[in-house]
């Protein structure tokens, strides 16, 4: 059986810009075609794009932590088979 590996930090800091730069850019048009300000648009999408960074990060970082597998033994369903 081989061990998986895990992700580095780097790779998770990767895809967390990559995505970040999909979900900002969909937040930016939201708020310029509700508010017409696109002044509203760049600090609200700023401002969005600092925090859920970091939130991905840590989510990211907490799955590492968890041994696969572990979640699948958590299932009841799993256990009627």
């Amino acid at each position: 059986m081989s061990q998986v590996e895990k992700e580095s930090h780097l790779r998770s800091i990767i895809k967390g810009l990559t995505w970040r730069i999909i979900a900002t850019s969909t937040i930016f048009a939201i708020t310029y075609f509700t508010t017409g300000e696109i002044d509203t648009a760049i600090q609200i999408a700023s401002i969005e794009f600092i925090i859920k960074l970091v939130i991905y990060y840590l989510h990211e970082r907490a799955w590492q932590a968890i041994p696969r597998g572990s979640v699948r033994k958590l299932n009841p369903f799993n256990r009627l088979k």
